[in-house]
């Protein structure tokens, strides 16, 4: 008798564990369908970069750029700058697509800066004339680039937003 009630015991246990397993499952669910929840990206928060932007110009080795007359559809999300780092500046936005755009700017040996602003992004043989600069386009697995190669500092507009829109920021670059 003490074999047959041993087995009955285990039978009753993995029941007792499939059921629980179910009961579990089933409040899961309806946990999932009807407490709402939201699976779109959080809302970006705009910063305003005019502090930062002043320090930045007074403090650099080089003439700090920072878009004018871009439209409000275009949103800085970050800005930093560090003397202490070859007078790095920083300045990020979402296009109005919702893509990244960043402008960087350093005193930093050229080739190392651009390849850490750009992550890696290979230089191309194409230029374009911005305004009356030649800017040298830059291909990427995760990010493009347009940049600017000036004495005493780089300038390059990132991201993984389009070349037109690299160009829109690009063109709306101003350092006074």
């Amino acid at each position: 008798m003490a074999g047959s009630t041993g087995k009955t015991g285990k039978q009753k246990t993995a029941r007792d564990m499939i059921l629980s397993l179910g009961l579990i499952s089933l409040a899961a669910g309806f946990i999932y369908l009807f407490i709402p929840h939201d699976d779109s990206a959080p809302d970006l928060k705009r910063v305003d970069y005019r502090v930062e932007l002043l320090t930045a110009r007074r403090a650099a080795s080089y003439p700090v750029a920072a878009p004018q007359g871009l439209s409000a559809d275009w949103k800085a999300t970050s800005v930093r700058f560090s003397g202490a780092d070859f007078d790095a500046w920083h300045l990020g936005f979402h296009d109005p697509e919702g893509q990244y755009v960043a402008v960087e700017q350093s005193a930093q040996k050229p080739s190392a800066f651009i390849s850490e602003a750009t992550q890696r992004a290979q230089e191309t043989k194409a230029t374009q004339r911005i305004g009356n600069a030649t800017w040298t386009r830059y291909e990427g697995e995760r990010y493009d680039a347009l940049v600017l190669r000036e004495k005493g500092s780089t300038t390059v507009v990132t991201g993984t937003a389009s070349f037109d829109h690299l160009t829109k920021m690009a063109q709306a670059l101003k350092t006074t």
